[in-house]
């Protein structure tokens, strides 16, 4: 008989090579079952070790229930433990394999060792099979009255478990009476947060059903209650004081004097190493205090230290989390971080998601009395390897030029940044990236806010070939640019040709999109030396695939057609300086986010997708016209902005100026497709 043919890939020590080994496995099982030889616990060990790592790496070793269970009986806990994992993962996908660990699962939950009736009460609840839950009522009933505090820790888990399987089974069984009566009497605390978060989940499921739940749930919040677990704060574990401190930042103190009391009850809390407990404190200080203006900026100061200690010890991704929380308060109070800017400038050895951030946040702590400090900080950074962060280096200078601090000398750093000689930099002095994923044109900005900067933008940015520009937002820019100032620069017409000639190799739709309103422009200032360049820009438009290009080449060629003066109006009407820049973020969303504080939802500056219905809603009517207004609320030196005025379809929300620079041209638009005349124009 030929030998098997060896596989290309040998088998690893822990592998099993195919069923007969599991068969071999079986069989020394049923031969150690019951067996009390000196040696017969360790024997067994090695069998478990194995089985275990099998079911690991998701071999299926479900054929071993049986014998199993009968090497469980042992006083060895660690062959328990490992009984009782293999059990719990095999269960619910063999309900009646699962029957078969009924009896030895509830003889355990008697046993003499604590640790192993809390094991077995465990795993009997863990079983998640519906036929079964009559057999856990009793051993969970026997172990919330338990004598040893472990047993009462885990009977107080389980009940949530039964409560998932079978709520009705839970309720009956008055479980949530006893989980109560436990978390207001027990000694352990360890006990009584276990009971906390079980009640808090059971009844805040049933409070939609049940009158009584409700009126439980909101009992939680009762002074009495609260007040007992803040006076027992101390002795909670970590992961408790955060479950205590998330209940008391929904509490409603009645008077002031209340809440300084809780404050000053929670002040060492501030203190303590962990910075999940430290956040938790924050919020609940933050949620007292919001009705009290002066005490919460007094908040505000008080928790700086310590989250600027995290932020500067633990792990990068700690640190990240901290940080998120750290850069929601400062973009809501500037103006009280501004004076410890020095803590967010970038380390070295940072990742990119941490230096981001902390470049944020460097643009939003700008003032008068720091602005020179941080903009010569951004301009190292410019410089940097990391291409990335040298490109949000140069966003942030431009953000900073816009908020009017310093601008003379923030707008010569920029034009510094235009004669470097690396893409990147001057692709990103002439673009800018918004938090909503959308482009805006940084040196744009500038322009449409400081008019009087034209003539020195203009003269650095005529020396940069549009060949040498390559990424599609840069290009745009530039030709933006050539078309919105042609009157001053000599060579734009030429240089808008050129780019018509390559017509078919420029592949980003918008760069053609602003390639047909930039070489419009350019006629209506300079008609003669444009001409060619217009005609062969319309008729590449006419017949381009891309159906936006197609539309606007087909509209500008009918304007010229009905009227020059017209069309005039419509591509280069007046323009005034844009004083205020719309936020990308409402107002409404960051105070949300806010009530948010210490979760996810900060992390990833996002709500949670309940709250995103209103906006899904609104999103889905894209022929509705919007009309919002633009009142603006300043706090600690930020601007918020509660919206745009739009009269026009939702397609055009992405405008970012308060003043609309071409409103009057959507509205002109929209009035001529009706054939109907503006008079507003």
């Amino acid at each position: 008989m030929a030998p098997p043919a060896q596989s290309q890939r040998s088998p690893s020590p822990s592998q099993p090579s195919g069923k007969g080994e599991v068969s071999d496995l079986k069989l020394q099982l049923r031969q150690h079952a019951g067996s009390r030889a000196p040696g017969a616990d360790d024997a067994k060990r090695e069998l478990f070790k194995k089985v275990i790592s099998y079911m690991t790496i998701g071999i299926d070793v479900s054929s071993l229930f049986g014998e199993m269970v009968m090497c469980s009986v042992t006083s060895d806990i660690v062959l328990k433990k490992m009984c009782y994992l293999y059990v719990g993962n095999y269960a619910k996908g063999n309900p009646d394999l699962a029957l078969l660990t009924i009896n030895f699962l509830q003889k355990d939950c008697k046993d003499e060792d604590p640790m192993i009736r809390g094991l077995a009460l465990r795993s009997l609840c863990s079983l998640r099979v519906a036929n079964l839950v009559e057999y856990l009522v009793g051993p969970l009933g026997s172990g919330l009255k338990d004598s040893n505090s472990y047993v009462r820790t885990v009977a107080a888990s389980a009940v949530l478990k039964l409560y998932h399987i079978s709520a009705s089974t839970c309720v009956d069984a008055d479980f949530p009476a006893i989980l109560k009566h436990l978390m207001l009497n027990d000694q352990d605390t360890q006990v009584v947060a276990n009971c906390l978060s079980s009640l808090q989940e059971i009844w805040s499921s049933e409070a939609s059903t049940s009158e009584e739940a409700s009126r439980e749930r909101e009992a939680l919040l009762s002074k009495p209650v609260i007040y007992y677990f803040l006076n027992r704060i101390k002795e909670f574990s970590e992961w408790a004081q955060c479950l205590v401190l998330e209940l008391v930042a929904n509490y409603v103190p009645s008077d002031n004097s209340e809440i300084f009391d809780i404050m000053n009850l929670l002040e060492d809390r501030l203190q303590h190493a962990n910075g999940a407990v430290v956040l938790a404190t924050i919020k609940v200080f933050l949620q007292l205090t919001l009705s009290m203006a002066d005490v919460h900026q007094q908040v505000y100061e008080r928790i700086k230290a310590p989250l600027l200690t995290l932020v500067s010890s633990g792990s990068q991704e700690q640190s990240y989390a901290v940080l998120s929380h750290l850069h929601l308060l400062v973009m809501r109070a500037p103006i009280l971080f501004s004076s410890d800017y020095k803590h967010f400038y970038c380390q070295y050895n940072e990742p990119s998601y941490v230096k981001k951030l902390k470049l944020e946040m460097l643009t939003a702590v700008a003032n008068e009395s720091n602005t020179y400090e941080i903009v010569t900080e951004l301009c190292e950074y410019a410089a940097n390897v990391d291409i990335p962060i040298a490109r949000e280096s140069i966003r942030a200078v431009g953000k900073i030029a816009l908020q009017q601090y310093d601008v003379n000398a923030i707008v010569d750093r920029l034009l510094q940044f235009l004669e470097m000689e690396k893409d990147y930099v001057t692709a990103e002095t002439l673009i800018d990236t918004s938090l909503e994923f959308s482009h805006v044109v940084l040196v744009k900005d500038l322009l449409r806010k400081y008019p009087q900067w034209s003539h020195d933008c203009i003269a650095v940015v005529g020396n940069i070939s549009s060949k040498n520009v390559q990424e599609p937002k840069a290009k745009a820019a530039l030709i933006w640019m050539l078309g919105e100032y042609s009157q001053d620069m000599h060579d734009a017409p030429y240089v808008l040709e050129s780019v018509v000639d390559n017509w078919d190799d420029e592949h980003s739709a918008e760069v053609r999109l602003h390639l047909l309103t930039a070489v419009l422009k350019c006629f209506l200032k300079r008609p003669p030396e444009t001409q060619k360049a217009l005609g062969a820009a319309l008729a590449a438009g006419l017949a381009d695939f891309h159906q936006d290009v197609h539309d606007r080449a087909l509209f500008y060629y009918r304007l010229l057609q009905y009227n020059v003066s017209v069309a005039e109006r419509v591509v280069n009407p007046p323009k005034q300086a844009v004083s205020v820049f719309a936020d990308t973020q409402s107002s409404e969303v960051k105070d949300r986010i806010f009530d948010e504080f210490n979760s996810l939802s900060v992390v990833y500056q996002k709500l949670p997708p309940a709250s995103n219905v209103i906006s899904s809603v609104i999103t889905s009517h894209l022929s509705a016209q919007l009309v919002m207004e633009f009142p603006y609320k300043s706090l600690g030196g930020v601007i918020f902005s509660q919206g745009c005025i739009l009269s026009w379809p939702c397609a055009f929300v992405g405008k970012k100026s308060k003043e609309g620079m071409e409103s009057s041209s959507f509205v002109l638009i929209l009035d001529l497709i009706k054939g109907e005349k503006s008079e507003s124009l």
